[in-house]
């Protein structure tokens, strides 16, 4: 959320940062909206104001026997005290529209962050690896001989519709083994505290991160109110919703292995194949809570541990810096991973990596404070370590052979008994 202050103070500004995101004419509904309201709230005090000089004269008037002189001054306090309330909740339903207007506007990008429409505006920053030279044609990881027995769709779409998968086997266990590879490597080697999590939030953590109200369409409400989380970003970062922090304590820098959940409503018809896009996967994530000073600083640090994780499994990728028009609701400034799939001759995310500033502090009201200080808000920020749907996609892919068979990253071999390969006939050996 924004700092009405702010915006008021240069309204130009915060314009000029909107309108790199496409949006224009919002400041000065913003403006509008807080002079109305602080009108109404100057008129409902000016109005308690004479209220209670007017009480004070009716004592007078009482004391002194002037019964007429009484009862016109108490049938005024009457009307005053009647405008007064009227005026309050005025002023209070545009506050709630104010905080409406504020909630429903995006984080204002960095002046470093590239300008441009959609993804054609990002800039690669970074790339590590050189995609595999194949002596046949690759496949998608659900064509593959050996994978085929462990990705079972139809099951998947009887239990639950489309766009689910049902893992056995040999691609179960790969797929569990990256979980734990990727918590492992945070922990031991970047400093990451393992967390768990619940994937059932109420309405206050979700507006916290920015995915109430404007994205409620892409999350699943329970009928009692409860929503299932798209990300352990909301939870993890919600953790110090309505702390003060001791800055002694920060960075806060934490991991969680978690479901997500996400109904994917304006994807329709996207990577309907195999499991790319699903309404149910497994994300390790990444969450920082710090200093606004120190927070670029964290996501280049944040960026490298993601990085780390590819560079073990020896997946080819690059890294990208989203433009302003295609950057999420949150984020000031995003890096986003994006693993080579051979199958598809392109490179696909796998990793978003953000910095959101204050802008979810000011709506968890999370902030930290300095010996002798005043509190602050704090700075957030989130990213993949990484999908493990889609780093599965990525292993299997990158490994697979003519025969169907697929080499596994080195790095997994000990969190799989030894094993080094999934056979043709979809066997760990």
């Amino acid at each position: 959320m924004h700092d009405i202050r702010a915006i008021r103070e240069n309204p130009q500004a915060f314009e000029a940062a909107l309108l790199r995101r496409g949006l224009m004419g919002l400041s000065a509904q913003i403006i509008m909206t807080d002079e109305a309201r602080r009108a109404k709230i100057l008129a409902a005090e000016t109005a308690k104001a004479e209220m209670n000089a007017l009480s004070k004269t009716a004592g007078a008037a009482k004391a002194s026997g002037d019964e007429a002189r009484f009862e016109a001054i108490r049938a005024e306090v009457s009307d005053l005290k009647t405008s007064a309330a009227t005026l309050a909740a005025e002023a209070e339903a545009m506050d709630a529209d104010l905080r409406g207007l504020l909630m429903a506007i995006p984080n204002l990008p960095l002046e470093e962050v590239p300008d441009g429409d959609d993804e054609d505006g990002n800039v690669e920053i970074h790339r590590w690896g050189n995609p595999r030279n194949f002596d046949f044609r690759p496949l998608e990881h659900f064509e593959i001989a050996g994978v085929k027995p462990g990705m079972d769709f139809e099951t998947a779409a009887k239990l639950s519709g489309a766009r689910f998968v049902v893992l056995k086997g040999a691609v179960t266990r790969v797929h569990r083994a990256l979980a734990q590879f990727m918590l492992d490597t945070h922990v031991e080697k970047h400093g990451l505290q393992e967390t768990w999590t619940p994937v059932l939030v109420k309405d206050d953590a979700m507006y916290g991160t920015g995915n109430l109200p404007k994205f409620a369409d892409d999350s699943y409400k329970t009928t009692n109110g409860w929503w299932l989380i798209p990300t352990a970003e909301v939870t993890l970062t919600n953790t110090v919703a309505g702390d003060v922090l001791d800055e002694a304590s920060l960075p806060l820098r934490m991991t969680a292995h978690s479901q997500c959940f996400r109904s994917e409503a304006g994807s329709a018809g996207k990577d309907t194949s195999g499991m790319l896009r699903q309404h149910q996967f497994e994300k390790v994530e990444m969450v920082t809570i710090c200093t606004p000073e120190t927070a670029l600083a964290e996501h280049d640090r944040m960026t490298k541990c993601a990085e780390a994780i590819l560079e073990a499994l020896e997946i080819p990728y690059r890294t990208i810096v989203l433009c302003t028009g295609d950057m999420g609701f949150g984020a000031q400034k995003t890096h986003d991973l994006e693993a080579w799939l051979p199958g598809q001759n392109k490179f696909r995310e796998i990793s978003s990596v953000s910095t959101c500033g204050q802008f979810q502090a000011r709506r968890m009201n999370a902030r930290y404070k300095a010996a002798g200080g005043k509190p602050e808000f704090v700075a957030t920020l989130n990213g993949s370590g990484l999908a493990v749907g889609r780093c599965l996609i990525a292993v299997l892919e990158n490994g697979q052979h003519a025969d169907g068979s697929v080499d596994l990253p080195a790095v997994l071999h000990s969190y799989l008994g030894g094993k080094t390969r999934i056979s043709a006939e979809g066997q760990l050996v």
